[in-house]
């Protein structure tokens, strides 16, 4: 227990969230089937996203900054401010998809969803955005129709 007094305890407890979120997860959804890779239960989904978030919560908990180490923020002059248009960008992009989804389909919503949340970035232009929107739109595209055979609309009207 000595390295625990050694590291960053925001890092530590946050990791520590994590396993018992993911904890939490893994246990309610073994209460329902959970079925194999090929043939997936309704439990299937949250025991193996509560696997992963536990295991980034272990990842982030043992990788913690020593306490006594200097913070490399501190020394460029950045503050603790909050980031308001970061989160309002983020919070955009999700209200985005949610409106544009139902009415123009996946690829628009996505697009703007990427787009709009990508603008959070103070360092970030319109061009890099928009390539980075376009290039996820593709990808994400190729992966739900193709590989996951989702049948969500594309793109659509009304």
């Amino acid at each position: 227990m000595g390295w625990l007094r050694r590291k960053n305890r925001n890092d530590v407890m946050g990791g520590g969230l994590m396993v018992l979120i993911g904890g939490v997860a893994m246990l309610e959804g073994s209460s329902y089937t959970i079925g194999s890779l090929a043939r997936m239960g309704p439990g299937f989904f949250p025991v193996a996203l509560g696997a992963v978030v536990m295991l980034l919560g272990v990842l982030i908990a043992m990788t913690a900054a020593d306490a006594g180490a200097p913070d490399p923020d501190a020394a460029e002059g950045h503050d603790d401010a909050p980031q308001w248009r970061g989160w309002s960008c983020v919070v955009a992009g999700i209200v985005a998809f949610i409106a544009l989804g139902g009415w123009f389909g996946l690829m628009p919503a996505t697009f703007a969803l990427v787009f709009i949340s990508a603008m959070g970035d103070s360092d970030q232009t319109v061009t890099k955005a928009f390539l980075l929107a376009l290039g996820v739109t593709l990808v994400g595209a190729f992966i739900f129709t193709n590989l996951l055979q989702l049948q969500f609309p594309l793109i659509r009207w009304g």
